[in-house]
């Protein structure tokens, strides 16, 4: 089992990736961690009752530059349920890269085959949940041309390996 940790300015989580359902996910995840990327992004989109998004943005709302885009492994089997971390992508089904989000609910209509080709899950939090659902009350509003945006900056500080 491998697992990493999530420090965040609200708290820390404790994240099982799943190699074996989600190699190419973990494996993508992982090359970020490894060389700091995530350090000092921010979760820009809240929506309560539904998920948390981060990894991409940095504290100002820029994005940052990342790697080439992964193939979606939505057709893994793995669902995503409360506490699940999966790939954030555009509507082109293998355009994820560093963004993740963590579900704040059973979200079904995320799965392969619900309305689309889904979301792919590949990891799961196993502590801290009440973390995520703290971040999850957090109050949102506009900023630019994005809408969900925690009003207070909640920032990614490190996510690092822990084996």
């Amino acid at each position: 089992m491998s697992t990493v940790i999530l420090e965040t300015s609200s708290g820390n989580m404790t994240i099982k990736l799943n190699h074996d359902d989600a190699p190419i996910s973990v494996e993508n995840f992982l090359s970020y961690v490894d060389t700091g990327f995530y350090n000092n992004t921010i979760f820009h989109r809240v929506i309560p009752g539904f998920m948390i998004q981060g990894g991409g943005m940095n504290k100002d709302m820029t994005e940052k530059e990342t790697r080439e885009p992964i193939k979606n492994e939505a057709q893994n089997g793995l669902k995503n349920t409360r506490g699940t971390l999966a790939m954030a992508r555009t509507q082109v089904v293998d355009s994820a890269t560093s963004q993740f989000f963590i579900n704040l609910a059973d979200n079904a209509f995320l799965d392969n085959g619900d309305r689309d080709f889904g979301y792919a899950v590949f990891a799961e939090v196993i502590e801290g949940m009440d973390i995520v659902e703290e971040i999850g009350k957090a109050p949102t509003g506009n900023k630019g041309m994005m809408a969900d945006v925690p009003n207070e900056t909640i920032t990614i500080l490190t996510i690092r390996r822990t084996d």
